[in-house]
């Protein structure tokens, strides 16, 4: 199985718990991600499963992919496999996958395999547990966001019923930054510019270099200036080389869907949470991000 590159607490925590509950039930199993786990992520038990190495027997083995639905996504884009499942709740769609399992209004992915494992008959663990609940508490901004439905608390309370601890997840996910990310974050914060209740920041490759950071570290940055009462969007720009940004979104309510701003750059996700990616120099990539926003809004 594999997830998306750069992945984030919804796609490791689901494939994790897929994997242990598979393996309960005498599968074997790979858990493919292009990129290294999180530090802050590593207090998620079986981890260790993820690796970067393309199985040898991936020609004869199948593919289930989790939390997207387009293997390019997942850095597969080259690979065959025998057949293929897909498990997402992203709102935009690819058409991969020989079977398809996409719930657009499932708040997580980790939500979606907390069903599947109970349909198997798989006994939630206490490793199950702590992955699908930081799964779901990441893609609902721990249980702050408007997909916060009354399903969703209910799962969440047999988690904890079941070994979750929230104090303990919460404190990994959100008061264990390192130094050097969070003086990447100040560096950041002072990029702010705010246009028609849009907020956008940007964060360089020498502010990587300057602080020690990681592109991981980032994860939860974009979300920030939403804080702001008056903001409506809020949008990233990583540069990832010279020209060349990775542009992040994130708005709050039902007012505005990122994720139809997003597929006007090729690029998708959520109606809250989405981003794409764009060639051009950093002045005119905002210019085209407010026009977009404005012409899909007008």
């Amino acid at each position: 199985m594999a997830t998306h590159i750069s992945p984030d607490g919804d796609a490791l925590g689901s494939a994790i718990a897929l994997s242990i509950a598979l393996e309960s039930l005498g599968k074997k199993t790979t858990v493919y991600d292009k990129d290294p786990v999180p530090e802050f992520y590593r207090f998620l038990p079986g981890h260790e499963r993820l690796t970067n190495s393309i199985p040898d027997n991936s020609k004869t083995s199948n593919l289930i992919l989790l939390d997207c639905n387009d293997p390019e996504r997942a850095g597969l884009e080259k690979m065959i496999f025998p057949s293929s499942a897909v498990i997402d709740h992203h709102e935009t769609e690819k058409e991969f996958g020989d079977i398809r399992w996409i719930e657009p209004h499932a708040p997580a992915t980790g939500l979606m395999l907390f069903h599947l494992i109970k349909k198997l008959g798989v006994k939630i663990s206490k490793e199950i547990a702590i992955n699908l609940y930081s799964a779901i508490s990441i893609d609902t901004g721990t249980f702050r966001y408007s997909n916060t439905t009354p399903d969703v608390l209910r799962i969440a309370a047999e988690l904890i019923e079941a070994g979750a601890d929230p104090s303990f997840i919460s404190e990994n996910i959100y008061e264990s930054w390192s130094e050097s990310r969070f003086r990447l974050m100040l560096k950041v914060l002072e990029t702010l510019e705010i246009n028609n209740n849009v907020a956008i920041t940007t964060v360089t490759l020498d502010m990587f270099k300057e602080t020690g950071a990681l592109v991981a570290d980032t994860e939860t940055f974009t979300g920030f200036p939403r804080k702001l009462k008056s903001i409506k969007v809020s949008a990233l720009f990583r540069e990832m080389e010279k020209d060349y940004y990775k542009v992040s979104l994130r708005s709050k309510g039902k007012e505005i869907n990122v994720a139809k701003v997003a597929e006007k750059f090729n690029g998708g996700g959520h109606r809250n949470a989405a981003g794409y990616r764009i060639r051009s120099d950093i002045r005119t990539a905002k210019e085209t991000l407010l026009k977009a926003i404005e012409h899909v809004y007008a």
